[in-house]
């Protein structure tokens, strides 16, 4: 009768587990593109109203909290199978060590019998001096069996340990594998949900002053930020979709023939005292001036600039701007969104 391994008897918990969330995050994902997906003619209002966006948004909303619950659960799990796995691997590095020196001691032994018929005589170290002795034929062979049935058995208990161990590890980097790719579709869905999300939430919203024809009226910056409603809301978009964490600078006194002293510019930070950013909040950077291009037409930006580079909804697609001289004029530690 085969009895269950320690491996499998971990691994049936952490199956049992993973296939559950992995099980509720399908119906969680199912639900929320049902949400998603446009209404069709004759089952509802082809144009729903800010209120039911607002309520499929709530429970988009919770339908992403979920799925993000299920990652963090998954990844626990897979923090968990690395430790054990990392433990199987030191105890069979360890178990290898054993058997090959018992190993190499066995046949050491195994040709000390073949050649000399029987070992040479014992050497007995001593604190007064060193004293040497022979056993007679009888004892020394009676030594020898019960020596080597001695080594035989440890040898036996190594090798079963060392051939667990192996199997142990084996079986847990199969299962850190298999925990690895779940986590990662988790991931994947998480973030397509949370983005349809964000773009139903941009959807709510359009630029104030936008006329039929799709220009923009000309607005007078107002407010304690002295900025115009239209930049307003551009940043207040980008400040609650990406965060930003060194901050946002917009309106500027100085008169430098810009948008800043207009009212209709921000500067989205990714790092303080002109430092070059991070390698992620380059990326971020490179998200916010993708949304932006994405939204251009709808909330009235007129162009971005982004590491030396511009881009303006009139002719589309990024130019190359000359040399300012440094890591902020050069927008390389910032993007900057103007609007009409």
């Amino acid at each position: 009768m085969a009895v269950a391994s320690s491996a499998d008897r971990r691994r049936g918990p952490l199956r049992a587990r993973t296939t559950a969330a992995f099980k509720g995050l399908t119906a969680g994902l199912a639900v929320a593109l049902l949400l998603v997906v446009p209404a069709t003619a004759g089952h509802a209002d082809p144009k729903p109203s800010v209120k039911r966006l607002e309520k499929e948004l709530a429970e988009l909303s919770k339908d992403s909290d979920k799925l993000i619950e299920d990652y963090y659960h998954g990844r626990r799990e897979q923090q968990d199978a690395e430790k054990a796995e990392k433990a199987a691997r030191e105890k069979l590095e360890a178990a290898q060590e054993v058997y090959d020196r018992e190993s190499t001691q066995l046949r050491a032994m195994a040709v000390s019998e073949y050649i000399g018929g029987r070992p040479s005589p014992l050497t007995l170290i001593a604190d007064s001096g060193e004293y040497t002795f022979t056993m007679s034929r009888l004892a020394l062979s009676d030594f020898l069996i019960s020596q080597q049935e001695a080594r035989l058995s440890g040898f036996t208990r190594v090798r079963d340990e060392h051939r667990r161990a192996q199997q142990e590890a084996a079986d847990l980097a199969e299962e850190l594998d298999a925990t690895v790719d779940d986590i990662d579709e988790r991931r994947k869905k998480a973030k397509k949900l949370i983005e349809k999300i964000k773009d139903k939430i941009d959807q709510l919203h359009k630029a104030p002053g936008r006329r039929s024809d799709g220009t923009f009226v000309p607005q007078l910056p107002g407010g304690s930020d002295n900025i115009t409603p239209r930049m307003r809301l551009v940043k207040t978009l980008i400040a609650q979709r990406f965060e930003v964490p060194y901050g946002i600078g917009c309106y500027r006194a100085i008169q430098d023939g810009g948008q800043h002293p207009l009212g209709r510019a921000c500067d989205f930070m990714l790092s303080r005292g002109g430092t070059m950013p991070s390698g992620a909040e380059i990326e971020r950077g490179e998200e916010i001036a993708k949304w932006a291009i994405k939204n251009a037409k709808r909330l009235g930006i007129m162009y971005i600039i982004y590491r030396q580079r511009i881009w303006h909804i009139r002719t589309g697609g990024w130019r190359v701007m000359t040399d300012r001289g440094g890591t902020t004029a050069n927008h390389y530690d910032h993007p900057h969104i103007s609007v009409y």
